[in-house]
């Protein structure tokens, strides 16, 4: 049940290209976290270019207009399926759509299953309803 949320900057992809990133994220998720067919949380978030000032944090390498930010809550993973997750999904937007490694930026927050409530004020893991 990962929550996705990738801000970018308007007007740096069109209407297929976001399709095509939310599509391999997707897939490389679901891969990578070996989360079920259906379990897709994704919002999309264009902000002005001044809005994001997303720097190298020292490591030498420049930004540019086409920057991600992948922000996902999920369930506590696996170093190596983070690492796979973090590869795997630089490799894909790379090989798709031409994305630069270095404008891919990716945050993990990890909470539990008792966090999250899918609708009818239940929290549907807590009730049974949900595995």
């Amino acid at each position: 049940m990962p929550l996705m949320r990738i801000d970018m900057i308007k007007g740096s992809f069109d209407e297929s290209q976001i399709k095509q990133i939310l599509d391999l994220s997707y897939e490389v998720m679901k891969e990578s976290f070996d989360a079920p067919e259906g379990d897709r949380y994704q919002l999309v978030t264009q902000h002005e270019p001044y809005e994001m000032q997303i720097l190298d944090t020292g490591l030498g390498f420049k930004r540019s207009n086409k920057v991600l930010v992948f922000s996902m809550t999920t369930r506590p993973r696996t170093k190596d399926q983070k690492v796979e997750f973090y590869e795997r999904l630089v490799q894909e937007l790379n090989n798709h759509l031409d994305q630069r490694p270095e404008d891919v930026m990716v945050n993990l927050t990890v909470n539990s299953d008792e966090d999250w409530s899918f609708g009818l004020g239940r929290g549907q893991f807590m009730t049974g309803e949900l595995n």
